[in-house]
């Protein structure tokens, strides 16, 4: 049997090889899990249960495994030592954790308090599973990034659909092979995901798409004609296939 850790950690980065210098290559956020299959005492190499990708962390003090009630609804949710007094750390949309307490409008988890208007239930869905993306624009263009600190093209795709118990895989180029139906650029409707090769947006109409894109430094919305056109141009990338996920 798999012995899974759980990150208690708000974000943790993930890197290509064990040294701090190396690529980070995605991030894990408070409530991930996952299995270590090589440990020194400055590294673990790891697979994370949720998407299954490998690297390294740093060694820290993570928990057991904890199998969480509920999860963070809102781009940063304060987290605080005693219910609405000194906030001592954020965690991320998508955080997952496990409540063990309540008392009036917060809920007690492993690090501290958080505002029950900040959580829903683990197993919440939203009908609309991109209803929570525009929550990024504006946030900094990162590459390997998960979070309000930095998200980056794919990271921003994965950590909506993750939201809404959607599985994703973690990079461009395997979502793409992941999800099988393909849509038409003239038939595209709302929540359509566009992919080029090395990046990926999603589509908030007919005509507008969001994405986090580098050249911009940051989550943007942008017209879908335009995007296809400025991408051609500076990356010499033709849009590649469009993916409809309901």
């Amino acid at each position: 049997m798999i012995k899974y850790f759980t990150n208690n950690f708000p974000i943790v980065n993930l890197y290509k090889r064990p040294n701090k210098k190396s690529e980070v290559v995605t991030q894990m956020i408070y409530g991930e899990s996952f299995s270590v299959s090589k440990k020194t005492k400055k590294w673990f190499k790891i697979s994370i249960k949720e998407d299954n990708y490998r690297g390294y962390i740093q060694n820290k003090n993570f928990s057991k495994y904890t199998k969480p009630t509920h999860k963070v609804n809102i781009l940063k949710a304060k987290v605080y030592k005693l219910p609405n007094k000194k906030k001592i750390k954020e965690l991320p949309f998508g955080s997952k954790i496990k409540v063990i307490n309540s008392k009036k409008n917060f809920c007690k988890f492993f690090r501290g308090w958080i505002n029950k208007k900040d959580i829903k239930p683990i197993s919440f869905k939203q009908t609309d599973p991109f209803k929570k993306i525009t929550l990024f624009q504006n946030i900094k263009y990162k590459w390997g990034g998960k979070s309000f600190k930095g998200i980056d093209c794919s990271g921003l795709v994965q950590i909506c659909l993750n939201y809404n118990n959607i599985f994703c895989p973690r990079d461009a180029k395997d979502q793409v092979k992941y999800f099988k139906r393909n849509v038409n650029l003239r038939k595209i409707k709302k929540n359509d995901i566009l992919y080029w090769k090395g990046h990926v947006a999603v589509a908030l109409s007919k005509k507008q798409l969001i994405h986090a894109y580098g050249p911009l430094k940051k989550t943007v919305i942008m017209d879908i004609d335009y995007t296809i056109k400025i991408i051609k141009k500076t990356a010499k990338l033709n849009l590649g296939k469009i993916k409809r996920i309901q």
